[in-house]
């Protein structure tokens, strides 16, 4: 256990069945909480702020199971309304703030939401169209949830009533991944997911209370947002970035005395180039790097900068975390396994292999989500026979430890975004001049991969790759878009018509 975290690794759900904001005010209530920009809070001030946040949303006319969508930036306000849904027992979707409007109507709808809630300055949150139903709230002042409203249902009724107990197995926070299909999937987790994931990685790497954690993750991430959870139930401090910016994380390493941070490989390349060569501040004692493979170059900079490199592996359905590898661990060996996860690896006939043969990746146990939200058919697809398919491709060797080979074989890791192809495909064929449309990634010195995109046309005149680019930008994030066009009289596909991705590439090298 590295001789760290052995009180949070031994808590029981039913100590916790407060809301975790309400317990972790009453056990600490003067320790540091939470720092962003020149606002520092203690549990105390924290816990009365979600509170103001939870009465304030009440008024608003948000009751218990009901879903608000939130649109907001990393910052207090995003905080607040994640304890906030604690004590009011609300479902908290969380929308990716780069998304167009087109794939934010779609995941309302797919969502069921009842409220959208988004900073009043916020003219993109503003602009997007309700669907019917859909009941907008404001944030009128950027440094408090409690500024929310929503005149139109406000009414003076009894003062909310916050719940005394936390329900495990109900949703509490939506987060959508994009989908293999073309369509992004909701997964919902619930307490119990994400107690669970926060218990297993204390008990990996450690979490005491004398931890700081820097979070320039997006709190709309699976992986952000578990920071923030564990040290809640750990009782340490989260130092929150709105975004990544790498001389502001340069200087809080120091400045702050951050013992972990979690980044993606190109954000780890960003903030060694700012760095200069100066090595890592003494109480850093983990880097959490996921979001796909890493340059090994850009590992061993790291290293000798003495950067306390901890690889991950882990999925939005699995509350973040499988397998990470602490700092102190041979980097030579397999990824051990959060407690609690089983995994084995099948073939694609769903047999399972032994030790050292490659598959699909499957995984089971309390972190696990139970489904895809209100979508029977990728549920059925997914989770099978009591196994959650990932779609990845590993090992396991003889000890247990997991390797990770590919994540999703035509997955697109840019910038530590997930870019699916199947999704700008969709996009790209509903242009009435594409007949057919392909899209895999390729090499980027920045971002690791970008997207490209290969079309056959439909009939002449034949779509420019200006005006393709132009028409996906419209529908998909920037990051999704695809950086280059290439129109081709025929896609690569084999003997059964599908579609050959990853020789798509190959051809133009």
């Amino acid at each position: 256990m590295n001789g760290r975290g052995e009180a949070l690794a031994r808590a029981e759900a039913r100590d916790w069945r407060e809301p975790w904001i309400a317990r972790r005010a009453t056990l600490t209530p003067d320790a540091p909480a939470l720092v962003f920009g020149d606002q520092r809070l203690d549990y105390r001030e924290l816990a009365s702020r979600a509170e103001a946040a939870a009465a304030a949303l009440a008024r608003c006319g948000v009751s218990r199971g009901d879903i608000v969508a939130v649109y907001l930036p990393s910052g207090l306000p995003m905080v607040e309304l994640a304890h906030a849904s604690f004590l009011l027992d609300f479902t908290v979707q969380l929308v990716n703030t780069r998304l167009t409007a087109h794939e934010i109507d779609f995941q309302l709808r797919d969502s069921g939401a009842a409220f959208w809630l988004h900073l009043e300055r916020d003219a993109p949150a503003a602009a997007v169209e309700l669907p019917e139903g859909i009941n907008r709230l404001c944030i009128a002042d950027d440094s408090t949830a409690a500024s929310v409203r929503g005149e139109e249902l406000a009414h003076d009724s009894a003062p909310a009533t916050f719940a005394t107990q936390i329900d495990f197995d109900s949703p509490r926070f939506i987060l959508y991944t994009s989908g293999t299909s073309g369509r992004p999937k909701g997964v919902a987790l619930d307490a119990g997911h994400l107690f669970a994931s926060a218990t297993a990685q204390a008990e990996l790497l450690g979490a005491e209370a004398s931890d700081r954690w820097l979070v320039c993750l997006p709190l709309f991430h699976v992986g952000g947002l578990s920071i923030l959870l564990r040290s809640v139930l750990a009782g340490s401090c989260v130092v929150v970035h709105e975004r990544f910016e790498p001389a502001t994380v340069a200087g809080d390493l120091e400045g702050e005395s951050i013992t972990g941070v979690s980044l993606v490989a190109n954000m780890l390349g960003r903030l060694l180039e700012v760095m200069d060569g100066a090595p890592a501040p003494a109480p850093l004692d983990c880097v959490l790097l996921g979001g796909g493979a890493t340059p090994e170059p850009l590992i061993e900079a790291a290293r000798a900068a003495r950067f306390p490199i901890a690889a991950t592996y882990g999925l939005t359905e699995a509350a973040s975390q499988v397998a990470t590898r602490p700092p102190s661990d041979d980097p030579a060996r397999g990824l051990p396994l959060l407690r609690a996860t089983e995994v084995r690896i099948v073939d694609e006939e769903g047999k399972e292999l032994p030790a050292g043969r490659a598959g699909e990746i499957c995984l089971r146990g309390p972190t696990i989500a139970h489904g895809y939200w209100r979508n029977p058919e990728a549920t059925a697809a997914a989770f099978r026979d009591g196994w959650f398919h990932t779609g990845d491709v590993g090992s396991l060797d003889a000890d247990g430890r997991l390797d990770v080979f590919d994540r999703r074989s035509d997955l697109i890791i840019s910038g530590g975004e997930n870019v699916y192809p199947a999704e700008i495909e969709a996009v790209l064929l509903a242009h009435p001049n594409v007949a057919e449309a392909g899209v895999a990634g390729i090499e980027d010195a920045t971002f690791g991969a970008r997207p490209a995109a290969w079309v056959v046309a439909r009939h002449a005149p034949v779509a420019t790759p200006g005006q393709l680019d132009a028409f996906c930008r419209e529908r998909l994030a920037a990051y999704k878009c695809p950086v280059e066009f290439h129109i081709v009289d025929a896609l690569p596909r084999n003997a059964t018509g599908k579609l050959l991705r990853r020789e798509l590439a190959a051809r133009d090298a």
